[in-house]
C-alpha cells in the first residue's frame, strides 16, 4: 500500500505519487483527518469503495441501511464532534436519497462532505442508467457543490469541499464525480485549502459596531439575550456565560442554542419560539434591548413579525452578513465569530444585575408552572406522560447524556425538560424539521462521543420512517439507547388538528407493529412498558446496560405540547392552555 510522504525540500509539499483517482479520493479523506464515514455502495462509486476496502485500518466505513441514514449518522457525527461528517453513495436513487440529510445539514448550518459517483464524463445527458443531475437538484440545499469529470481536479477540489464545509458559519458541501475520474491516474499531491478568491467566511468585527453594541448594553434597563448554535458552533460558551454573568442579563435559547448555556445557570430563562417558556416569550415585547447571538430569527421564534420586539432595540451577533436585517431589522450588526466578537465587547461591558427585571422571569415561570410544568412532570392521571420519561432520563444519567430527538411533540418536550451541563448534548433537526433524524443521528452521535451516553426520544411516527438502521446498530454493535414515546398518533399533527380543525383526525391514527419484537429481532435488548410504577426501574436498567437498548413508554394519547405560540401569532399571544 502506497503512502504519502513528505519531500525534503519545499515548504512540506507532498511528493508525487502515481495513483487512480479513486485511491487519490481516500488519501484526500486521511489527510483532512477524516477516520470515519458513512455511505451505501453501488456501481458508480465502486471503484472508491474497492480502494476503502484496502484501508480498513485507516478509515472506518459505516454501512448504514439506507442513503438518507448516512447523512443524518453524519450530521449526528458532526454536532457532537465538531468534526465534519462524510457520506458516501452512488449515482441515480443513491445521490437523491442524500438530498434530505443535504437540507437538514443546510439549515442546521452542520458541516458535512457528501461524496457520489457519477456515470462516466462520455454518457453525462444521456439519461444513462442512473444517472441523475445531482448538481442541479442539489444546488439549493447545499453551501456548495461540484461534479468533478477530470481525475486531476480531485484533490484541489476535495480539499475546497472540506474548507468551505466547516469554515465560516458551516453547511453542506456535495461532490460528484464521475466514474473516469476515478478510474484515470494522477500523480497525486495533497495541499490544504485555506481560502478562495471572493469568498470570506468570517467577516472582521468593526470596532465601531463592538463600540455601538457595547454602549446599547450598558444603558439598557431591561436587556435580554437570545442564543442559539452559533454560540455552539463558534466555540463561544465561555464568552457568553462571562457576559450574561457580568452585564446580569436573562438568556433564553432556541432549541438549537439548547446545552451551550448550563440549564441550572441562574441567568438561564429557558426556551424562546412555539412551544417555549412563557416568561421568554412574552417578555420578548416587553425588553429594551434584545441581543441576538448566533442564531437567525427563524418564524418559529418570532411569531408574527409585524409585533416582534417592536419596542426593543436589537443588537444581532452574527457571522453570515445573509441574516443581518434579513428578517428582523438589527440597530446594530456585529458581523464575526461569536467567540471573538464576544471577547471583544466583554470588556467594555459595565458591571450590572438587572435583578428587578430578572425577578419578571421568575414570576413569569411561577405561572408557567402552575398552569403547566406541574402536570407534565408531577401528573395526577393515571398515563405516563412525556415530560415524566425525559425527566427521569435526564435525572438517572446525572444531566450528562446527549439526548437525540425526532421531530414531533417529544421533541418540544425533550427540549423543554431536558436539563444538561455540557455543551452539544442536544441535537435535533431544527429547521427542517425531519421526521426520522433521530435513530441515525444517535448512531453518529454515540461514535462521535464514545465516552457519553446517548439516548434517543423518538415518537412512534418518525421512528418508523428510519426504522431500518436498527441493522446498522446490530452489525456495529453500537450501544445507543433508544426511547420510543408510542401514543399511537401523529402527536404534534393531531395536536393542531385538535385545535384548529376541530378534532378531525385525519391521517394522524398509527397502527403500530410490535416494536419490541422488531428490536429483538435485531439482537437489542427491549422492554414494552404502559405504568409509571415500572419508568424509574426501566430506566435505570437502559442506561446501566453497556449494549443498546431498546424501550418503548406507551404515553397519554391526547396530550398536548404547552405553551403554544399559534401560527403566525404574536410571542404575546403564547397559549397556557
Amino acid at each position: 500500500m502506497q503512502t504519502l510522504k513528505e519531500t525534503k525540500k519545499g515548504a512540506n509539499k507532498p511528493a508525487k505519487i502515481k495513483m487512480s483517482g479513486a485511491e487519490a479520493i481516500i488519501h484526500c479523506l486521511l489527510a483532512e483527518g477524516v477516520d470515519l464515514l458513512y455511505g451505501y455502495p453501488g456501481g458508480a462509486i465502486m471503484p472508491v469503495y474497492d480502494e476503502l476496502y484496502k484501508f480498513q485500518d485507516k478509515l472506518t466505513h459505516i454501512l448504514t441501511r439506507h442513503e438518507q441514514g448516512a447523512t443524518h449518522a453524519a450530521q449526528g457525527y458532526a454536532r457532537v464532534s465538531g468534526k465534519v461528517g462524510v457520506a458516501m453513495a452512488t449515482s441515480g436513487p443513491g445521490a437523491t436519497n442524500l438530498v434530505t440529510g443535504l437540507a437538514d445539514a443546510q439549515i442546521d448550518s452542520t458541516p458535512m462532505v457528501c461524496i457520489t459517483g457519477q456515470v462516466t464524463r462520455q454518457l453525462l445527458g444521456s439519461d444513462a442508467f442512473q444517472e441523475t443531475d445531482i448538481i442541479g437538484i442539489s444546488t439549493p440545499v447545499t453551501k456548495w457543490n461540484y461534479q468533478i469529470t477530470k481525475v486531476e481536479e480531485i484533490p484541489e477540489i476535495l480539499a475546497r469541499a472540506f474548507y468551505i464545509a466547516k469554515s465560516g458559519r458551516p453547511g453542506p458541501v456535495l461532490i460528484d464525480i464521475t466514474k473516469n475520474a476515478q478510474f484515470d491516474t494522477i500523480e497525486f499531491s495533497y495541499e490544504f485549502c485555506k481560502g478562495i478568491r471572493s469568498y470570506v467566511p468570517v467577516p472582521k468585527p468593526q470596532a465601531s459596531a463592538i463600540d455601538a453594541a457595547a454602549e446599547l448594553i450598558n444603558s439598557a434597563k431591561k436587556p435580554m439575550i437570545v442564543f442559539g448554535q452559533g454560540v455552539i458552533l463558534g466555540h463561544a460558551e465561555e464568552e457568553l456565560k462571562a457576559l450574561i454573568e457580568k452585564a446580569g442579563i436573562p438568556a433564553a435559547w432556541t432549541i438549537l442554542g439548547l446545552s451551550a448555556l448550563d440549564s441550572d445557570h441562574p441567568l438561564n430563562v429557558g426556551m424562546v419560539g412555539m412551544h417555549g417558556n412563557y416568561g421568554p416569550n412574552i417578555l420578548t415585547n416587553e425588553c429594551d434591548l434584545l441581543i441576538a447571538i448566533g442564531m437567525r430569527f427563524d418564524d418559529r421564534v418570532t411569531g408574527n413579525l409585524e409585533t416582534y420586539a417592536k419596542q426593543a432595540k436589537v443588537i444581532h451577533f452574527e457571522i453570515d452578513p445573509a441574516e443581518i436585517n434579513k428578517n428582523v431589522h438589527a440597530d446594530v450588526a456585529v458581523l464575526g465569530d461569536s467567540k471573538e466578537t464576544l471577547s471583544l465587547v466583554l470588556p467594555k461591558i459595565k458591571k450590572n444585575s438587572h435583578e428587578a427585571w430578572h425577578n419578571e422571569f421568575k414570576e413569569k415561570y411561577k405561572i408557567e408552572f402552575e398552569a403547566v410544568i406541574k402536570d407534565d412532570l408531577f401528573p395526577t392521571k393515571e398515563g405516563i406522560t412525556m415530560a415524566e420519561v425525559v425527566n427521569e432520563i435526564n435525572t438517572a444519567s446525572g444531566h450528562e447524556a446527549v439526548i437525540v430527538s425526532d421531530v414531533g411533540q417529544h421533541q418540544m418536550i425533550a427540549c423543554r425538560y431536558s436539563k444538561f451541563k455540557k455543551t452539544k448534548s442536544n441535537i435535533t433537526s431544527g429547521g427542517l424539521g425531519t421526521m426520522g433524524f433521530a435513530l441515525p443521528a444517535a448512531i453518529g452521535a454515540k461514535m462521535g462521543a464514545m465516552d457519553r451516553e446517548v439516548v434517543a426520544i423518538i415518537g412512534d411516527g418518525g421512528y418508523q420512517m428510519t426504522i431500518q438502521e436498527l441493522g446498522t446498530i446490530f452489525q456495529n454493535k453500537t450501544p445507543v439507547k433508544i426511547v420510543v414515546l408510542n401514543n399511537d398518533h401523529l402527536g404534534m399533527v393531531r395536536q393542531w388538528q385538535e385545535l384548529f380543525f376541530e378534532s378531525r383526525y385525519a391521517s394522524t391514527v398509527m397502527s403500530n407493529p410490535n416494536f419490541v419484537k422488531i428490536a429483538e429481532g435485531y439482537d437489542i435488548t427491549a422492554k414494552r412498558i404502559t405504568e409509571r410504577k415500572d419508568l424509574k426501574a426501566s430506566i435505570s436498567e437502559m442506561l446501566a446496560s453497556k449494549d443498546a437498548y431498546f424501550l418503548e413508554v406507551k404515553v397519554e394519547k391526547e396530550d398536548n405540547v404547552f405553551p403554544m405560540i399559534p401560527s403566525g401569532a404574536s410571542v404575546s399571544d403564547i397559549r397556557l392552555k
